[in-house]
């Protein structure tokens, strides 16, 4: 087994006033030789927008794009003609393929959206854009690590261009739960979202990482209840 830690406190800092925004992977401005994605996961941005602000129309190619609201209310528009607002407990996603447009904003005057933006390289490109969002049934995240996203079309949760998958789940203090890899040549990055884990001799906080490839398994364990999120994508 091999395994990389990011502990939060190591993720590069944007703070333009209107988005704050840690970044678990060189992204914008934040460049770091030793963090350039994991696998075929290139981004994983923990972003705070201010009320009423968001991002301006701009252009994607070629790419996964995973958005997971964690409070508020985000607006997105793109150029596929989708107007649609997500909130805590959906999950979007959109091939960006040959080329797409899309602004997203915080709906609210009142409050910030807090959103996980994510993007993995596909395993085909070119294709034709495309869109979609679900909302999670909460009730099986408890205690269990809950697909919402993988390759198949007609499986759980959204899907994507990619042998990935993506599964969360709401942990209670005590409870010890094992994730297979689905493919053997696959790495898995573990998210904290909320409180604290153990995955073997490896203590995670909030917003740590764990990154693990070459093992068929991991388990992991609540120190407290905890939130975690679990990518799996293939190790380029």
């Amino acid at each position: 087994m091999q395994t990389v830690v990011h502990k939060a406190d190591t993720r590069g800092d944007a703070n333009h006033g209107w988005l704050h925004s840690k970044h678990s992977f060189s992204f914008a401005n934040y460049y770091n030789p030793d963090r350039m994605g994991f696998g075929a996961l290139r981004v994983l941005n923990d972003d705070i927008v201010s009320g009423g602000m968001g991002f301006g129309t701009h252009p994607h190619k070629d790419m996964e794009i995973i958005s997971i609201p964690l409070s508020g209310d985000l607006e997105h528009k793109d150029s596929m003609g989708n107007t649609t607002v997500i909130k805590q407990g959906d999950v979007q996603v959109m091939s960006a393929g040959t080329g797409v447009q899309h602004s997203e904003y915080n709906k609210n005057q009142g409050e910030e959206v807090r959103f996980l933006q994510i993007w993995i390289i596909p395993n085909k490109e070119g294709v034709t854009p495309r869109y979609d969002q679900i909302t999670l049934d909460t009730d099986k995240l408890q205690n269990n690590l809950c697909q919402i996203l993988s390759p198949n079309k007609n499986d759980d949760g959204v899907w994507i261009h990619q042998e990935a998958w993506m599964h969360m789940g709401n942990l209670k203090e005590g409870h010890s739960i094992t994730y297979e890899t689905k493919k053997s040549r696959n790495g898995v990055y573990v998210f904290v979202l909320e409180g604290e884990i153990k995955v073997g001799e490896q203590t995670l906080e909030k917003r740590d990482a764990l990154g693990v490839w070459e093992t068929e398994a991991i388990t992991i364990e609540s120190s407290e209840a905890s939130k975690v999120l679990l990518i799996e994508v293939p190790m380029l």
